[in-house]
């Protein structure tokens, strides 16, 4: 790149519709964008989706199609004082009745105070207001600025998409590259790979290896990884790749497929997540999905936590992984869950039963003038540490929470259960 030369990524910004590309969900024809960017009636809107799939450009293209002022803030270095001079400059321009367009990237890290102070300027018309984030705006927009905008996602763009970027920026006479290189199609391949649907990533690796390439000439796939090595993985351990990877690892546990498990594992490991947060999601996954199908299950998670804890990383990822393989390869029950989720509505329900007065507590004389405790039979006295005895109000007497599956070492626990039932019927409850 030419000294002072902006980047390709930025050369190329698409000026025009026909230009942005892998967005045609939103971009139909009788869809929300479209019918903004063709009629110039732009609503607020909020544009989520992965960087680099352009949520910018649209947000430029909207304030040019309804001959807006484009104003633009990053609410990663922008602060009170420049909200307040962009609503002052679009005070002023409405006065002389041009609007404005208030373009805030990644609006999510606003706080609450700074989301609020929008919402007059809105309701008022002084701004539209189009907000750029990665985040999903449920959980990082507050209600009330959520109720006064659309929110539109964006998709990662796909192989064609980027297929088509490259293709213009290799012909692009005044802004791009024409001329100046080709590539075959291991080096395409290699390219669309490490961009990862984000077309700046996939411009800024192609210049990158131009230069390796001695500025003319062929790129080839090794030139276009070698661009790309210093690369972080894409991953926001702050928002919400971290919890749609941690999702992806619960749910592959779950099912038992432990090639996927470690996967996303590795890839979280990779973006440079703390690996105590995968082991904390190890041992909630080992009591909600194994539980007693495999007590062991969650010994092994906690074990898990302490070699972490203990060695750190990255020699506490063996443990980590040692954990995950067992969880996946264990055997399944949610039933400890299930039976916790019946208690609780059971609970709410007969919150008002008292206590049996046998199983009431007994310190004291007064206590025991109540009745408190009488009648107790202590299991210990009788064979096989069982007596048949009601623990339950009368009320919910046939009340069953917990029905254990027919797997792993639940068998035995169902076994069990039954063993009692009979000595319960033989023996009587009372």
């Amino acid at each position: 790149m030419a000294p002072g030369r902006a980047p390709l990524a930025d050369r190329l910004r698409p000026e025009k519709l026909a230009d942005v590309c892998g967005q045609d969900a939103i971009l139909v024809e009788g869809g929300l964008l479209h019918a903004a960017l063709s009629g110039g009636n732009v609503p607020s809107l909020v544009l989520w989706g992965p960087p680099g799939t352009g949520k910018t450009t649209l947000a430029r293209l909207l304030a040019g199609r309804s001959g807006m002022a484009f104003e633009a803030l990053s609410a990663v270095t922008s602060g009170v004082k420049d909200v307040r001079e962009v609503i002052a400059r679009a005070h002023t321009r409405r006065l002389g009745e041009q609007g404005t367009l208030l373009f805030v990237d990644e609006i999510h890290r606003f706080n609450r105070a700074q989301q609020d102070a929008f919402l007059p300027h809105i309701e008022d018309g002084t701004i539209v207001l189009v907000g750029a984030t990665t985040e999903n705006p449920g959980f990082s927009l507050i209600g009330a600025l959520l109720s006064r905008v659309r929110v539109v996602q964006l998709a990662p763009l796909g192989d064609e998409a980027l297929e088509r970027i490259l293709e213009r920026a290799l012909a692009h006479r005044l802004h791009g590259l024409e001329g100046q290189h080709t590539l075959d199609a291991e080096a395409r391949r290699a390219l669309c790979a490490v961009s990862g649907g984000d077309a700046r990533r996939l411009l800024n690796v192609l210049e990158s290896a131009g230069h390796l390439a001695g500025g003319h000439g062929a790129i080839s796939a090794s030139q276009i990884r070698e661009a790309a090595q210093a690369r972080l993985t894409a991953y926001d351990a702050s928002g919400d790749d971290r919890y749609d990877l941690l999702s992806a690892l619960h749910k592959s546990l779950r099912g038992s497929d432990v090639d996927a498990a470690l996967f996303w594992m590795g890839r979280m490991l990779e973006g440079g997540e703390d690996a105590l947060v995968i082991a904390r999601r190890a041992v909630a996954m080992a009591a909600e999905d194994v539980g007693l199908a495999d007590p062991r299950a969650l010994r092994v998670a906690l074990d898990a936590v302490a070699a972490v804890q203990f060695l750190g990383q990255p020699e506490g990822e063996l443990a980590l992984a040692e954990a995950v393989i067992y969880l996946a390869t264990a055997p399944k029950s949610n039933s400890s869950a299930l039976a916790l989720k019946a208690a609780r509505a059971a609970a709410r329900e007969h919150a008002d039963l008292p206590v049996p007065l046998h199983l009431r507590n007994a310190p004291t004389r007064v206590a025991r003038e109540l009745g408190h405790g009488e009648g107790y039979r202590y299991p210990h006295d009788h064979p096989h540490a069982f007596v048949a005895q009601p623990y339950l109000p009368p009320a919910l007497s046939d009340l069953t929470l917990y029905a254990p599956h027919e797997v792993g070492e639940e068998r035995e626990i169902a076994r069990r259960l039954a063993w009692w039932r009979k000595l319960r019927d033989r023996d009587g409850g009372e």
